[in-house]
């Protein structure tokens, strides 16, 4: 779905009077693949070019060197540039700045509407986009009376409205609050799983990038680190040097871990953790703690009413 080879960005930088007085790299010599139907999440702290990244994935940039392929069309070639941005939907940080219409469904298919797609086909695509957001209940209502979260997943209702094999969200979360966040995040995933779109999800919420397929992690315009999100977080100590967290049930296990505890290093979930703390616990009387817990359990579902406790 995406290809990357060498690519190399180059901003010029402008003294007062607008002049050129030099450059500055914000990509230098990244390789990168995205095979169709991925989830794929790019870390990175402010300033390592995963945003700058990100735009060079539908065209909104152009390499000084290298080249970026989406769904094997050649960014730099002109004559791709409108097929491009189909192929790869764009969702930004704001979504106030996405959102143009005053009516949530009309501003779903002004996109549609501005590539011809005839009056009919608009609403269905419209219905089918809203639907898989969870947002079609919303359809008439203004997006002023929506929260951040339903905003943003309107936002990528009228991306998906496009038809697009792959969307790319940069930060689509930063100014959200948790539950937003989380909202978001899942109707990526379900776009993910349901329809075959490939995601790419530019991010610094650690916790947003656990269900990725892989994860690319930038530093100073390069790639770091590439791997699975257990590979990735398991590496506590070079994801501080590179000035990033990992999630935070990670970040106790690893902590638990050093204060001699046998837990594995790739903790990314909650019940992860939970079932590693079980097997800490030491057996009792022959049957081991989960034996004993289910044994105590079982007795006081038999006892007579009122005699528990």
């Amino acid at each position: 779905m995406i290809k990357i080879e060498k690519l190399i960005h180059d901003y010029i930088q402008r003294d007062d009077e607008g002049n050129a007085a030099g450059t500055f790299r914000a990509i230098d010599g990244v390789d990168l693949d995205v095979r169709p139907g991925q989830f794929i999440a790019v870390l990175g702290h402010n300033g390592s070019g995963k945003s700058t990244l990100a735009k060079h994935l539908n065209a909104l940039l152009f390499p000084t060197e290298g080249t970026v392929w989406v769904d094997g069309m050649d960014t730099k070639d002109e004559k791709n540039l409108w097929e491009v941005r189909r192929e790869a939907g764009m969702v930004f940080q704001n979504p106030d700045n996405q959102i143009i219409a005053q009516v949530v469904e009309e501003d779903v298919g002004f996109g549609p509407e501005n590539i011809g797609v005839p009056t009919e086909e608009i609403w269905q695509r419209v219905e089918e986009s809203l639907k898989a957001v969870g947002m079609w209940a919303h359809r008439k209502k203004s997006p002023n009376r929506l929260s951040g979260g339903q905003k943003q997943r309107v936002s990528i209702a009228g991306v998906i409205a496009m038809q697009p094999k792959c969307i790319v969200l940069d930060e689509p979360t930063a100014m959200l609050d948790p539950n937003g966040r989380k909202e978001v995040i899942k109707a990526a995933m379900q776009l993910n799983r349901t329809k075959g779109i490939t995601i790419i999800l530019i991010t610094h919420y650690m916790e947003e990038a656990i269900n990725a397929d892989k994860i690319f992690v930038m530093d100073r315009g390069k790639i770091a680190m590439q791997g699975t999100p257990r590979e990735i977080f398991s590496q506590v100590e070079r994801m501080r040097e590179l000035q990033l967290d990992v999630p935070q049930v990670t970040l106790l296990a690893y902590e638990l871990r050093k204060k001699g505890l046998d837990i594995p290093v790739s903790i990314l979930t909650k019940e992860e953790l939970a079932d590693a703390l079980l097997g800490q616990l030491p057996e009792e009387d022959g049957e081991t703690a989960g034996e004993h817990d289910a044994a105590v359990q079982s007795e006081e579902k038999e006892a007579p009413h009122g005699t528990q406790g």
